[in-house]
C-alpha cells in the first residue's frame, strides 16, 4: 500500500491487521530513507535504531516467508521513504495499492507537521513514478484509492478493492479495537496519537483551514502527480 504523509494510510494498516489472515509492517524503510538523506524528524534516533539501515537488507526481511496461518502480508510503503538508490526489480512479487488524498488537504495537514514541505515531502512525484513503473515494467494493473472515496464508504470500497485484489471481504476490516499495536513503528508516540484512539473509518471532512500564501506553488505542483493517479481510481459502481 503506497501512501504519501499526512493520509489515512495507518487506519487502513489497521483495517487490515484486524483480519486474523493477515500480518503488517510499518514503514518499514523509514531508517534507511533519515540515514541516507540526513533529514532530521521527530524521534530521529529512535527510528534509525529501530530498523535497519541498508535498504537490501529490508527487502529480504519483506520477501521472507510469511509465518503459518498467514496468507496476506500487508506492507505500508511511504513513497517519499522510496529513494532514487533503490532498485525496484522485487517490487514485481507483490501486488500494489496506492493510496491518495487530494493535495489541498494533505498539504494544510503536512503543514501542520513539516516546516517549510517541499515538493518531494509530499510523496507525490515519488508514488506517480512507482506507479509508472510498474506499469511499464510488470503486467499488473494496480488499483488506486482516493481517501475521500475510501471514507465516504468505506465497506464499499473495501469490498471493491478485496474484489479487484482477489481477497475475501472481512467485515472486521470495518472495525478495530483502540489503542497502540505491538505492531507500530518506534515514532507512533509522534504520529499516531489520533489513530491509537479511532475504532473505525471517521467520516471524511474537507481539511479545515486555508493554505497559507506561501504554500500555494507547492500546491500548485502536487496537482499533476494527484490528477494522473485520480484518473486510475477504483470508484463504487
Amino acid at each position: 500500500m503506497w501512501s504519501g504523509p499526512r493520509n489515512i494510510s495507518t487506519a487502513m494498516m489497521r483495517s487490515w491487521e484486524n483480519r486474523p489472515d493477515t500480518i503488517v509492517v510499518d514503514e518499514p524503510f523509514y531508517s534507511y530513507y533519515l540515514s541516507t538523506t540526513g533529514i532530521v524528524h521527530p524521534m530521529n534516533d529512535e527510528v534509525i535504531a529501530s530498523q535497519p539501515t541498508d535498504w537490501r537488507e529490508v527487502v529480504d526481511q519483506l520477501m521472507a516467508p510469511v509465518p503459518e496461518k498467514t496468507s496476506i502480508l500487508y506492507l505500508k510503503l511511504m513513497t517519499h521513504h522510496f529513494l532514487e538508490s533503490m532498485e525496484r526489480d522485487w517490487l514485481s512479487h507483490l501486488s500494489h495499492v496506492f493510496l491518495i488524498r487530494n493535495p489541498r488537504d494533505m498539504v494544510v495537514s503536512l503543514d501542520e507537521k513539516t516546516p517549510k514541505p517541499k515538493l518531494l515531502d509530499t510523496g507525490f512525484p515519488q508514488q506517480l513514478q512507482i506507479y509508472n513503473w510498474l506499469k511499464q515494467n510488470t503486467d499488473q494493473i494496480c488499483p488506486v484509492i482516493d481517501s475521500k472515496d475510501l471514507l465516504m464508504n468505506p465497506e464499499a470500497m473495501l469490498k471493491k478493492l478485496c474484489g479487484f485484489l482477489q481477497i475475501e471481504f472481512d467485515a472486521r476490516m470495518l472495525e478495530w479495537p483502540e489503542g497502540r499495536r505491538d505492531s507500530d513503528g518506534v515514532w507512533a508516540p509522534h504520529w499516531y496519537g489520533n489513530v491509537e484512539k479511532s475504532t473505525h473509518f471517521a467520516p471524511y471532512k474537507p481539511k479545515t483551514g486555508e493554505v497559507r500564501p506561501d504554500l500555494v506553488e507547492l500546491l500548485d505542483e502536487c496537482l499533476p502527480f494527484y490528477d494522473e493517479l485520480w484518473k486510475q481510481r477504483l470508484t463504487i459502481d
